[in-house]
C-alpha cells in the first residue's frame, strides 16, 4: 500500500470535514471507550492489572532476543517450521514463493496488521495469486480498495449504503438490502466457498508463548480460525515484539486485550496452535510456518527510549480516547497505523523525516497514556521525537526544523532563562499584540507565525504583567 505520511495535514484536513459530514465517525469511538470501561469494572483492580501488564511488557523488551530463541525451539518442536524476515522484502519474497510451491491460486487472510505493513497482497497479486481478507470489515475495505479507518472498526468509515452497491456490484448480492445481517450473509455466502477451496491461509499473531511455542489469535468472527484450519498449509506472520514468556503472561494479557479492545472479558474466538494438525485431529494444516519480521523493530530496540513503542499490544485504546483521532479519523495518518498508536510507532519504523507532522499532532495531554494496558508513555515518546527530529539524528532520520523556526526557539529558550530579557521581550511585543487583537484575542497574523493562526486564537493577553500589577497595589497600600 501507498504510505502518504508526509500529506498528513492535508488528510487531516479532509478528515476534519469528513467526520462533520458524518457524526457517527466521533460517537463510535466514544462508544467503544465506553463499553471499555464496563468491561474493565469486572476486573478486581484495574490499576493493579494494568500495571501487571505494563510490567510482563517490559519483561518482553527487557529479554526479547532470549524470548525469541526459546518460542523458535518450541515451536519447531511442535512440528512449525519458523523462518526469520530481516525486512518486508524477504518475507514478501518468502510467502509469495511458498504459495508458489503449494501451487496456490488465491490466499484467504485472517486479520492482520503487519501483512499490511509489508504490502503482502499487493505482491500477491502481482504474481497472479489473489488474496481474500476475509475480516468483514477488512473485506469490505478490499472491495473499496482503500486502507483501514480503525484498528478494530476497519470499515467504520463507510456507510451501509456505499456497503450495499459495493456487494451488489463486486460481493455477488443479487437483491439490494439496508438489513446488516442479510449485508453479512452476504459476505459469508461469498467467502464461504473460498474457505472451502483454500490451499493456502495467512494470518497474523496476538501472542507468541516461549514457554510453549504457541501461537495465539483473539477474533469476533471466526475467519481466522477458517484461515488456520481449512488450508493444508497455513503460514501465522508475526513481528519480534510480539513474543510473551509464558502461558500465564499471555492469560493475563489476553484479559487486558479484549477488554480494552472491545470491553469483552475475552473475544468469542481464541484460537491457540501448537504446531501443524497431529495424527487423530480433525482439523488443522498440513504445514504451520511461522514467519518473524524484523522490519526495522531491531533499530527501535537498540534505542533505550524509543524502545517504548514496542510494547504496544494493539488494543486501540488510545485511539478511542485522543481529542485528535476523534477529530480526524484513521486516513489522515496516511498507513494503517492510526491514532496515538501510530504516532509511536510509525516514526521510528518510517523516519522522523517522513513523520514530521504525525508525531507533532498531539496535545500532550496524556489521555493516551492513561488508558494504556501495556504502560506506553506516549506524550514521552512524542516528545523524545521531536528532540532527535530537531538534532537531526541520523539513525532515524531526523530533518532539522527551518532555520526561522530554530532561531526563534533558540531565543525563546535564552528569553525563559533570563528574567530581564522575558520581561523585555513582553514590554516590547504586548503592545503589537494588543494592537493586532480584537475583544481581547488575536485570531490571525501574517509572516511566520501566519500558519499557527490559521487553526488557532491566542487569547486574551493581559495589558500589565502580574509584577507590574503588584507594585502598584503595594503603592496604593
Amino acid at each position: 500500500m501507498k504510505i502518504l505520511t508526509d500529506a498528513f495535514n492535508d488528510l487531516a484536513r479532509k478528515g476534519v470535514e469528513k467526520a462533520r459530514a458524518r457524526p457517527f465517525l466521533k460517537t463510535v469511538p466514544h462508544f467503544l471507550y465506553q463499553k471499555r470501561e464496563i468491561g474493565l469494572a469486572s476486573l478486581p483492580d484495574v490499576a493493579e492489572a494494568h500495571a501487571r501488564g505494563a510490567g510482563i511488557r517490559a519483561d518482553v523488551l527487557d529479554r526479547l532476543p532470549e524470548l525469541l530463541e526459546e518460542f523458535e525451539k518450541n515451536a519447531m518442536a511442535n512440528g512449525a517450521k519458523v523462518f526469520w524476515a530481516r525486512t518486508a522484502e524477504e518475507a514478501n519474497e518468502y510467502i509469495v514463493n511458498l504459495a508458489r510451491e503449494r501451487g496456490a491460486e488465491f490466499v484467504i487472510k485472517g486479520k492482520s496488521m503487519v501483512t499490511e505493513e509489508i504490502g503482502l497482497n499487493d505482491l500477491l497479486s502481482e504474481n497472479g495469486i489473489k488474496p481474500w481478507e476475509c475480516d468483514l470489515g477488512e473485506f469490505i475495505i478490499q472491495l473499496m480498495d482503500s486502507t483501514p479507518y480503525h484498528i478494530i472498526v476497519p470499515a467504520l468509515n463507510v456507510t451501509v449504503e456505499e456497503i450495499r452497491d459495493l456487494f451488489m456490484a463486486k460481493a455477488g448480492m443479487k437483491e439490494p438490502t439496508l438489513d446488516p445481517v442479510e449485508l453479512g450473509y452476504a459476505a459469508r455466502l461469498f467467502l464461504r466457498e473460498k474457505f472451502h477451496r483454500a490451499e493456502f491461509g495467512v494470518t497474523g499473531v496476538n501472542m507468541a508463548v516461549a514457554e510453549t511455542g504457541t501461537i495465539i489469535n483473539l477474533e469476533n468472527e471466526g475467519n481466522i480460525r477458517f484461515a488456520k484450519s481449512s488450508p493444508r498449509t497455513q503460514v501465522s506472520v508475526m513481528t519480534l515484539e510480539k513474543v510473551v514468556p509464558t502461558m500465564k503472561d499471555a492469560m493475563h494479557i489476553m484479559r487486558l486485550l479484549s477488554r480494552n479492545c472491545s470491553g469483552q472479558k475475552i473475544s468469542a474466538y481464541v484460537s491457540m496452535d501448537s504446531g501443524p494438525r497431529k495424527e487423530g485431529e480433525i482439523d488443522g494444516p498440513d504445514e504451520l510456518v511461522i514467519v518473524i519480521i524484523d522490519n526495522g523493530r531491531s533499530r527501535i530496540y537498540q534505542d533505550p527510549q524509543a524502545r517504548g513503542a514496542l510494547r504496544c499490544i494493539r488494543c486501540s485504546a488510545c485511539l478511542n480516547v485522543c481529542p485528535v483521532y476523534r477529530q480526524i479519523g484513521g486516513h489522515a495518518y496516511g498507513w494503517i497505523y492510526s491514532g496515538p498508536m501510530g504516532q509511536v510507532l510509525m516514526p521510528p519504523l518510517l523516519g522522523l523525516d517522513r513523520t514530521q507532522d504525525i508525531y507533532r499532532a498531539s496535545t500532550l495531554c496524556g489521555a493516551c497514556k492513561s488508558v494504556c494496558p501495556a504502560g506506553i508513555d506516549h506524550p514521552g515518546l512524542f516528545l523524545y521525537y521531536r528532540s532527535l527530529d530537531v538534532s537531526a539524528d541520523q539513525e532515524f532520520r531526523g530533518k532539522k526544523r527551518p532555520w526561522r523556526e530554530a532561531l526563534f526557539f533558540k531565543l525563546w529558550a535564552l528569553a525563559v532563562k533570563n528574567p530581564w530579557m522575558w520581561n523585555s521581550g513582553i514590554s516590547l511585543t504586548r503592545p503589537f499584540i494588543n494592537k493586532n487583537s480584537h475583544d481581547g484575542v488575536m485570531r490571525r497574523m501574517t509572516g511566520a507565525f501566519g500558519g499557527w493562526f490559521k487553526t488557532r486564537d491566542l487569547p486574551p493577553v493581559a495589558r500589565k504583567t502580574f509584577h507590574e500589577k503588584w507594585k502598584e497595589t503595594k503603592k496604593k497600600h
